[in-house]
């Protein structure tokens, strides 16, 4: 296997993903040899003392997020870490889809490595499955997102889920010349490799990008009788389909200047 650093964002300010990230930092670490975690400003302390315990590199936000328009910079700031710390590949992932990945679906975690590796840059998207896993809030949002994306570039690709796999030479390009510093990087970074030529991109849907927010939320979990039972609960929160809906236009308006 080829060696990747995993550059992860983490926000995490009631120490919800505390006990899942003690169990799986050790199968991280045999998959990735770095890992380097940006940690938002109000996450919590001791989450940092895990990390760093376990020898993960870890740095912090100054600040609070700054919105979605702001979004991009966290991603740009741990990808730009990786790569000072020597990193050859990349693989960025939010810390918690990639806790939630490497618990549920560890096999494929391992082989979907071994195909970034052959490739500048990897979208990593889902499978139909693991899309219909996530509310539906975020399905139909994300659905139009995907369908703009795909009149733009000519590509039907999955591009919501956030993760991306970046070879050192795909990385600076994108931080020396893609200027967009909002969550529209999820199209923005793919569309302006392509457009630049000369770099493989590629997309690879996995069952591991299934819908994880629901993993640091047990307790609600359980109190409502179930998953399902959870996720009408998300859909049935008009805030919910705001914050989506938010989302998907500030990505279809990452695609003007490729369009």
């Amino acid at each position: 296997m080829t060696s990747i650093t995993l550059a992860a964002t983490n926000h995490d300010p009631d120490g919800r993903l505390y006990e899942q990230t003690a169990r799986m930092l050790p199968r991280l670490a045999g998959l990735f040899p770095q890992i380097t975690v940006l940690l938002t400003s109000t996450s919590q302390a001791r989450s940092e003392a895990l990390l760093r315990e376990a020898g993960c590199d870890t740095t912090r936000e100054p600040q609070p997020p700054g919105g979605l328009a702001k979004l991009g910079e966290p991603r740009r700031s741990v990808i730009r870490r990786a790569l000072e710390l020597g990193a050859g590949h990349v693989v960025f992932c939010d810390f918690d889809r990639m806790l939630h990945w490497a618990e549920h679906h560890p096999a494929e975690l391992a082989a979907t490595l071994d195909q970034i590796a052959q490739h500048d840059f990897t979208v990593l998207a889902r499978t139909p499955r693991a899309f219909a896993s996530h509310p539906r809030c975020q399905r139909d949002t994300e659905s139009t997102i995907n369908t703009a994306f795909a009149a733009v570039s000519g590509l039907a690709w999955d591009t919501g889920a956030g993760a991306r796999g970046l070879s050192r030479r795909a990385a600076e390009a994108i931080l020396a010349g893609c200027s967009d510093t909002s969550v529209g990087v999820d199209v923005a970074w793919p569309l302006f490799l392509l457009r630049q030529g000369g770099f493989d991109v590629a997309c690879i849907p996995t069952e591991g990008m299934e819908f994880e927010t629901a993993d640091r939320f047990g307790d609600q979990v359980a109190a409502l009788g179930g998953l399902a039972a959870w996720i009408d609960r998300l859909d049935a929160d008009p805030r919910q389909w705001a914050l989506r809906l938010d989302v998907a236009r500030v990505e279809v308006e990452s695609l003007f200047p490729f369009s």
